[in-house]
């Protein structure tokens, strides 16, 4: 007869750490559930909607909930990272740049880079596979989560940080080069020769009078100052909108808003009400004077 087999001691701490990961508890599931849902569609109208503005504006909730996933599950430099990095930085300069540009749902369309979008499928395709091989992976094999690999290292900037500068350090050199690299492309690229040399501004006005063009500045935009957007028309003394107050890529785009209407309605109103009240400004004074009037003649007859 064979002796009783002795439990095992130290497997029931990492049984336990299993245990503990793979549980969730209601808190976690609903925050799962609310908030990936909301990270879904504000991922669906990124590439969904029509404008670019919106479609930033969309990404930028979609990075701040990711932020939230890590920082609940604690990863904590992650989460700032997402939120400091790119959602306040990268996501906010591009949506200034894409507001600042003007770019609407009425450019062109034309692709500029041949293939272009062959490109891109065969990229979203790859990314779906190695996505689906991740989870995957992640679902047939176990883990002991988080609090595991931050306890082993002290904290999870402490193991972060000992994994990218020891294990991974050439991958992120490697990184750091190609982001390097990438930004001096992008000035390269943007980069234009001056071919001739710059005319002064002497010369520009005396072109300006040979040609007979508009000799003085340009008028500025905005309704007798009280609308400064450059979107909309500054008005001549007759109420008609003056065609050089706004640019001509608005004008060509179709963006100018023409508020000659409603200006000399209101003008029109502020007309009415100041003859209103000077109206009653005169009644008020006749009354005064028939009144001193009245008092004068009071004042003879007693004397």
């Amino acid at each position: 007869m064979s002796a009783p087999l002795a439990p095992v001691a130290p497997l029931a701490p990492f049984a336990s750490e299993t245990l503990a990961a793979y549980a969730t508890s209601t808190g976690e599931a609903v925050q799962f559930w609310v908030l990936g849902t909301v990270a879904v569609i504000g991922a669906l109208c990124t590439i969904l909607t029509r404008r670019a503005v919106h479609s930033a504006l969309c990404l930028a909730g979609t990075m701040i909930i990711l932020a939230v996933f890590y920082l609940a599950n604690g990863a904590y430099f992650l989460g700032v990272v997402q939120i400091v990095v790119y959602t306040g930085a990268i996501m906010m300069l591009f949506l200034f740049v894409v507001m600042l540009v003007g770019v609407t749902a009425a450019d062109s369309l034309k692709e500029t880079l041949k293939g272009q979008r062959w490109w891109a499928a065969a990229c979203g395709l790859g990314f779906g596979i190695l996505l689906a091989a991740g989870i995957g992976n992640a679902s047939i094999t176990e883990f002991a989560g988080l609090g595991a690999a931050n306890g082993a290292r002290g904290g999870n900037v402490e193991g972060l940080a000992a994994l990218i500068f020891t294990q991974y350090v050439f991958a992120f050199e490697i990184t750091g080069a190609l982001l390097i690299t990438a930004a001096v492309g992008a000035m390269v690229l943007t980069h234009r020769e001056r071919t001739e040399r710059a005319r002064t501004q002497r010369e520009l006005a005396e072109q300006r009078v040979r040609e007979g063009k508009h000799v003085p500045p340009l008028p500025a935009p905005g309704v007798y100052a009280r609308h400064n957007a450059v979107d909309v028309a500054g008005l001549l003394p007759d109420g008609t909108p003056a065609e050089l107050t706004v640019m001509g890529t608005l004008r060509k785009r179709g963006q100018i808003r023409d508020v000659s209407t409603e200006a000399m309605a209101d003008l029109k109103a502020l007309e009415q009400r100041s003859e209103e009240r000077l109206g009653r400004d005169r009644d008020a004074l006749g009354r005064d004077r028939d009144a001193s009037g009245r008092n004068r003649d009071e004042e003879e007859a007693t004397r």
